[in-house]
């Protein structure tokens, strides 16, 4: 049975594009990593769990934020690892600069026999479609690609819709 994890990618509307919201993980190891270091919060769930229900918590567990809103299904990636990450856009705005992220321990310095606590997410910040790209993990930049083109579709499918209506008026 593969590992499972889901996440959520918030977005929001910045003039006529949108950003999307990124965690950047914390902890020694990704302490001086910038590109391709970037992350959707997300986290593992079991099999008894819902997925967007997982994906909520991780949510709120890696930024001290709740969140409610419309949640659009993306496309589940296979990472290399094997893991499947299910993944929600939902329209919405945090302060990136006020995440309060829980904390993990772990060995540190390596063979040091000490324990030393870090946040699972250090920051946050907000970042167009091509910035995104270039910061998430590779894994992910599918999940960007997937919400704009669900922006795309609907942004037409909504623009003719309105084309209709107007058209009925004349």
């Amino acid at each position: 049975m593969p590992i499972t994890s889901a996440g959520i990618l918030m977005y929001r509307r910045n003039g006529d594009s949108i950003e999307v919201f990124l965690i950047h993980p914390g902890g020694p190891f990704w302490a001086k990593k910038d590109l391709g270091a970037w992350s959707i919060p997300k986290g593992q769930y079991d099999s008894d769990e819902d997925a967007l229900d997982a994906a909520r918590r991780e949510f709120r567990e890696e930024t001290g934020f709740d969140i409610d809103g419309d949640f659009i299904p993306l496309s589940s990636l296979k990472q290399k690892s094997g893991k499947i990450i299910s993944a929600w856009a939902v329209e919405g705005s945090v302060d990136a600069s006020a995440i309060q992220s829980n904390m993990f321990s772990m060995e540190w310095p390596p063979r040091s026999g000490r324990q030393a606590e870090f946040p699972e997410a250090d920051r946050a910040g907000w970042f167009s479609p091509d910035e995104a790209r270039s910061k998430i993990i590779a894994g992910q930049k599918a999940f960007v690609d997937s919400l704009c083109e669900h922006l795309r579709t609907r942004i037409l499918r909504d623009t003719t819709i309105n084309l209709q209506a107007d058209n009925r008026r004349t």
